[in-house]
C-alpha cells in the first residue's frame, strides 16, 4: 500500500493482506541497503497467520520516495511517525541488521506502546570498514557485490537454495540495486556512527527474540549474544549455516521463530 509522510509517498507491504490498525501489528524494518523485498517470505506467511504486517521502505529505499535518512536516530522516529500515521497503538518491531538498530531507538521513544521486539542478525553496533565505504560512495557496484558476498553463509555461495535455479547472491544485488544509488553508502555511515546500543539495551524490558546467524562475519553471533545477555527479557535462536542477510538465506527458520515467539506473546 502507499502512505503519505513528510511529503513523500511510502511503499509498505502487508503480506497480500489488507492491513488492520487494531490488529496484532507486527512492523518489519529492513536493513542497511535493503527494502522490503528483504521480508517477502516473512510478510505473506505471518500476515496469513493472523498477523496485521507492515513492511515500509525506508524513504529512498525500494518503491519510497525522498532522501535516505542519516542517522538510526532519525530513521526511529521516522517510523514512530509512520505508526502514529496509520493510527497504529501498539506494535511489535521486527528489525533486520540496521533495523535492529532501529527498533532498540523506536522502542526507547514510545516504550509503551512495543509489545514485543525481535532483533535479526543484530549487535549493540555494527561498525563498517572504511574499504567498504569508499567502494560505496565511489564504487557502487562493487560495494553492492561485496555486501551480498560477505552477507551471504557458505551454502549461499554453492547456490544451496530451497528453490531450485535460484541465487540468493544475485536476489540480494538485485534488491541493492533497486534502491536510490545513495542509500548504501547513507545506511552504512548511519550503522558507522550509532553509539547508542549499548545504552538503549539496558532501556529494554519488552519480550525479546534474537535470531542470530552462526556465519554471520557483518555481525558475528557473539556480538548478538553479548547484545541479548544485556537485554532483560530475551532469548536467543542461532540459526546454522547462515550469514547475515539471514531473512532470505534461511526463510524457513526465521519464520518459525519468528511465529512461535509472536504468537506466544501477543496471543
Amino acid at each position: 500500500m502507499k502512505h503519505q509522510l513528510r511529503g513523500e509517498t511510502i511503499h509498505i507491504a502487508t503480506g497480500g493482506r489488507d492491513f488492520d490498525a487494531n490488529g496484532k501489528v507486527v512492523t518489519l524494518l529492513h536493513g542497511g541497503g535493503q527494502n522490503h523485498l528483504t521480508w517477502i517470505l516473512q510478510s505473506r506467511y505471518l500476515a496469513h497467520r493472523g498477523f496485521s504486517i507492515l513492511a515500509p521502505d525506508f524513504p529512498g529505499h525500494g518503491l519510497s520516495s525522498g532522501s535516505p535518512l542519516t542517522s538510526v536516530e532519525d530513521q526511529a522516529e521516522w517510523i514512530v511517525e509512520l505508526l502514529e500515521t496509520l493510527s497504529v497503538n501498539q506494535y511489535s518491531l521486527v528489525g533486520h541488521s540496521q533495523g535492529a538498530l532501529v527498533s532498540l531507538e523506536a522502542t526507547i521513544l514510545e516504550p509503551e506502546k512495543v509489545q514485543a521486539i525481535c532483533l535479526i542478525a543484530a549487535a549493540m553496533s555494527i561498525p563498517v570498514n572504511d574499504y567498504l565505504l569508499d567502494a560505496s560512495e565511489k564504487a557502487l557496484q562493487k560495494a553492492v557485490n561485496l555486501m551480498t558476498s560477505w552477507g551471504h553463509g557458505s551454502g549461499a555461495h554453492m547456490y544451496d537454495n530451497t528453490m531450485p535455479g535460484h541465487s540468493f547472491l544475485e536476489y540480494g544485488r538485485r534488491i541493492m540495486d533497486s534502491n536510490n544509488r545513495g542509500a548504501l553508502l547513507t545506511d552504512l555511515n548511519a550503522c558507522n556512527n550509532y553509539k547508542n546500543g549499548e545504552y538503549a539495551v539496558t532501556q529494554i524490558h519488552h519480550p525479546t527474540l534474537c535470531i542470530l546467524a552462526e556465519e554471520d562475519r557483518m555481525t558475528p553471533v557473539k556480538h548478538g549474544k553479548a547484545m541479548a545477555r544485556k537485554i532483560k527479557n530475551s532469548e536467543v535462536v542461532v540459526v546454522e549455516k547462515a550469514g547475515h542477510i539471514l531473512p532470505a538465506e534461511k526463510p524457513l527458520e526465521v519464520n518459525k521463530a519468528l511465529h512461535s515467539f509472536l504468537n506466544k506473546i501477543l496471543a
